[in-house]
Formats: C-alpha cells, structure tokens, sequence
C-alpha cells in the first residue's frame, strides 16, 4: 500500500486516470478535488507507484468521521487488475473495516470482489446499480426566458440543507443531513428559488464531482426547472475543468428523459455502489 501524498504525483495520476474513461471517472473526480483544495479532506492509496494496477480514494484518517456515516465514508475504486484491488482490499489500514462506509466505481467485478472480502470480515453488503451517464457541453447557454424575477436562479446554501434531506430518496436522517451540508459548502450547486427565497429545483456535486440529488418539487414541475438546474450546473462544472457525469436509476423515468432531452450519453459501463455495515452496527444504521 502507498498513499500518495506528492502533489506533482497527483496531477500525474489525474492526466492518467483521464486516460481511463470512463471506468476512472469516479476515482478521477475524487482525484481532482484533491488537487483543487481538497475541501472533503480525501486522499489517494494505491498498490504501487508510478505503475499502479488498482487505486482507492478514502477520506484522510485524520479527518472527524462517524461510523454510522455510509454517505462520508467513501471510497472510490479503479482498477487495471482486478486482482491489485483484492489484494489491495486485504491489506492491514487500506480500509476502516470498523464502520459503515460505501464502495463506488464502474467496473461490472467491484461487487463481487468487495463483497468476497467483506463477507470474510463478517460485514452485510447492500448493491444499488444504475445507469452512468455523461453530459455533453452544450455551446448555447441554458435558455433562462421561462424565468421572471422571481423565480430566479441561483445556488444552494446550508441552510437548504434540510430541504433537500428530506426531498432526497437516500436521505430523511442526521448523517444525510450533515453530509449535504458539507457538500454545499465545498462543491457547485444550482438552484431555482420562488418569490419567497426558497429552492424549488435544484441539483448539487458530491465529493466525487458526480452530479447528484437533481430534484424539482412536485408542485413546480413540468415548468423547465430540472432542464435549466442540469445544464447549468453542467456548464458549472464544465467551466471548472470537472466532468459532467451522473447516475441515474434504471427505473427513473423521467430523470431519464430529461437525460436524453439534454442529450447526454449513457455509458457502456454501469455505476455501482456498495454500502458495507458491520454486524455490530447493523441495528443502528440508516440505509
């Protein structure tokens, strides 16, 4: 195991793991964050260096951390050899075995090498799979006329957090909560406020710069809201030099509409996500 500390080694590693797309694009938008400030405290691990087979992003050991928190507690994977990453899993210090945490990436044997390995150390594995998208710049900006003033566009901010827990199907808990808090404040966000200041739609950008939680209220929809959030944040992110990517569920209808509206591509490879409860925690845990 070698954690990469360098930041010379970084940016090599992001112009390498751009090689890669898109089954680097999860590891790749963590990697980028690291450079840019490293505002979620994240750092890199690999099976070895320049010439690395498999590479996990995980927070850094000395960050403030609660076990119970699966959305903070992530980690990133690609891999060249599925082999590296087993063997990388079965190291000592790699990952916190002791808490619930998810496991990210797109390639189809992260599950069930993960999971050989949890199962070993006794921990549940929970699997949510979903499409992987990827958004095309579009060289007109949004159209914006379906806006008068109010409603306006703008961005989140903290105290929309609450909001947006309660709206998000992975959230309605305190660890949501914080985590979206944290996620305003050091990532983009768009949002569509009405007269009375309060987001209606909005999306944001998770510590992986996946665009994420895309959500208009009930009340607020088929006005254009979600087009106008996705595009702009997509330009956003676009103009910042991060990939425009995202996940959307097989069942989500509409998501996906809008998703090929805006033409954006569905990737060949899928996006998988464990989350990893020990069995001392399992009854405290909120999935």
């Amino acid at each position: 195991m070698l954690v990469l500390n360098c930041a010379t080694k970084l940016l090599t590693l992001e112009k390498v793991l751009k090689s890669h797309f898109p089954e680097s694009l999860k590891v790749y938008g963590a990697v980028m964050n690291i450079n840019r400030g490293n505002p979620f405290q994240k750092e890199v691990v690999l099976d070895s260096w320049p010439d690395f087979k498999a590479v996990i992003t995980r927070r850094q050991k000395e960050a403030e951390t609660d076990n119970l928190d699966h959305y903070t507690n992530g980690y990133a994977v690609f891999y060249k050899d599925v082999r590296a990453y087993q063997r990388l899993l079965e190291e000592p210090d790699v990952i916190n075995w002791d808490q619930v945490f998810h496991i990210q990436g797109l390639q189809s044997e992260l599950y069930d090498v993960s999971k050989a390995v949890a199962n070993s150390k006794q921990l549940d594995v929970k699997l949510t799979s979903s499409k992987a998208v990827r958004l095309s710049l579009v060289s007109a900006p949004p159209d914006t006329s379906l806006l008068s003033s109010p409603p306006r566009l703008t961005y989140l901010s903290v105290a929309d957090a609450d909001l947006l827990n309660r709206t998000w199907s992975r959230g309605g808990n305190e660890q949501c909560l914080r985590y979206i808090a944290n996620l305003i404040s050091c990532f983009p966000s768009v949002c569509v406020r009405d007269e009375n200041g309060s987001p209606v739609s909005w999306s944001i950008t998770d510590q992986f710069a996946t665009m994420c939680h895309g959500y208009t209220l009930p009340e607020h929809r088929r006005k254009g809201y979600s087009q106008l959030v996705a595009l702009t944040l997509a330009r956003k992110l676009h103009s910042r030099g991060f990939p425009m990517q995202g996940n959307v569920l097989d069942d989500n209808v509409a998501s996906i509409s809008l998703l090929k509206t805006i033409k954006a591509e569905f990737l060949p490879c899928r996006f998988h996500r464990l989350i990893l409860t020990p069995a001392a925690l399992s009854s405290q845990v909120h999935l």
